[in-house]
């Protein structure tokens, strides 16, 4: 047998369709990508204008060796697809049982998606539920970061009155008090969305209930940031006192847990601003309902509410970047062995399996759902 032979991918075909999610101009992969899926010898077929919003042409894609089609059915017709966001409903009729779909997924936020791709019987794994031996969510992590970086920035915008604020800035004046921003988590989002805004000149408060991440964070920032212990009388207090509060709590796989009540909502400042990042895992804020980047606010109790679901796409060039680094070399493992294999060789693949032949393989989605859990290598076969 040839080396080529040998090293012959298990799947030749890989889709890449337009996003279709509100307002949602990132790519599931660049030129780069493609180049190098080519040299191992899979196909990439690229649907028209997919990566417009990213500042990418159909021009560069061909350039790199992929396939432009127009029809995005075309797309999804190959043997494994990859996207940013999770399929919508038009998209469903797409799901089948031969196909599989590399995604952010967020099932239990999204449960109507877990529900197609059960029905469906589609091999699916989540970019958000990789996870390595030491609990860290590579391919979550970039767009985390850009989140975190993003969330003091919309809630600047929107703290200012004509767009519904207090009319606060961020970093005050010579003799006038900066905004005080509490933000709730202290992992990627969280971390990053503190330090912009210790950046911005406001007031700072990060809470987490992990005293040695806290410990990190006060270490490198030398008390610039405040940090406290999480608890409810900690984040009433600082709740009722804030400017912005930034939602950030994270449960890797489930639903994120509401740490705010409607009622700590109901007693905030008047024009006070929150932004949740963690709605795309159902939200962390009693008040949250996910809005997009076309109408990204509304108020509740005086408050007014930022959860747009698909926060980096607001910065689509950037974004597309700093995921793609992450992503492609497990689509590359995933196309090189098959889902089956890649999530044998790699315990971090295998956590990234979330349905295969109509069963839920991730615990947290399983529990959430109220469905069985079947370990995804006994799943996979």
């Amino acid at each position: 047998m040839s080396a080529m032979a040998r090293n012959a991918p298990v799947i030749r075909t890989v889709g890449v369709p337009r996003e279709t999610k509100t307002a949602e101009h990132r790519v599931a992969m660049t030129p780069d990508g493609v180049r190098e899926l080519e040299r191992h010898g899979v196909e990439v077929v690229v649907e028209t204008a997919a990566g417009e919003g990213a500042s990418i042409t159909d021009d560069d894609y061909r350039a790199a060796g992929a396939t432009i089609v127009s029809d995005a059915a075309d797309a999804w017709a190959q043997e494994m697809v990859v996207k940013v966001k999770e399929p919508n409903e038009d998209e469903f009729a797409h799901l089948r049982d031969d196909l599989t779909l590399f995604t952010y997924l967020h099932l239990a936020a999204y449960p109507e998606v877990a529900t197609a791709l059960i029905a469906a019987r589609t091999t699916s794994l989540a970019y958000e539920t990789v996870q390595l031996a030491d609990g860290s969510l590579p391919l979550l992590a970039p767009m985390s970061e850009v989140a975190g970086r993003l969330a003091p920035q919309m809630g600047a915008h929107f703290l200012e009155r004509h767009n519904g604020g207090r009319g606060v800035l961020m970093g005050g004046a010579p003799g006038v008090r900066p905004a005080k921003v509490v933000v709730l988590g202290a992992g990627n989002v969280g971390w990053n969305a503190a330090w912009i805004a210790a950046g911005m000149e406001a007031e700072v408060v990060l809470i987490d209930k992990n005293l040695d991440r806290l410990r990190w964070v006060d270490q490198i920032h030398r008390g610039r940031i405040m940090t406290l212990a999480s608890n409810r009388g900690a984040i009433e207090r600082s709740v009722l006192e804030a400017d912005l509060v930034i939602g950030a709590v994270l449960v890797a796989g489930g639903r994120a847990p509401v740490v705010v009540s409607e009622e700590m909502v109901a007693a905030m400042k008047p024009r006070a601003v929150i932004v949740d990042v963690a709605v795309d895992q159902g939200g962390c804020i009693g008040t949250t309902r996910e809005t997009t980047h076309d109408d990204p606010v509304y108020e509740r109790h005086g408050v007014v509410h930022y959860a747009v679901g698909n926060m980096p796409g607001a910065v689509p060039n950037t974004s597309t970047y700093a995921l793609t680094n992450a992503t492609l070399p497990f689509q590359l493992e995933v196309a090189l062995h098959g889902a089956a294999e890649a999530a044998r060789r790699d315990p971090a693949m295998a956590h990234g399996v979330n349905t295969v032949d109509g069963h839920v393989t991730i615990e947290p989605v399983a529990e959430f759902l109220g469905v069985g859990f079947v370990d995804p290598l006994t799943a996979l076969g």
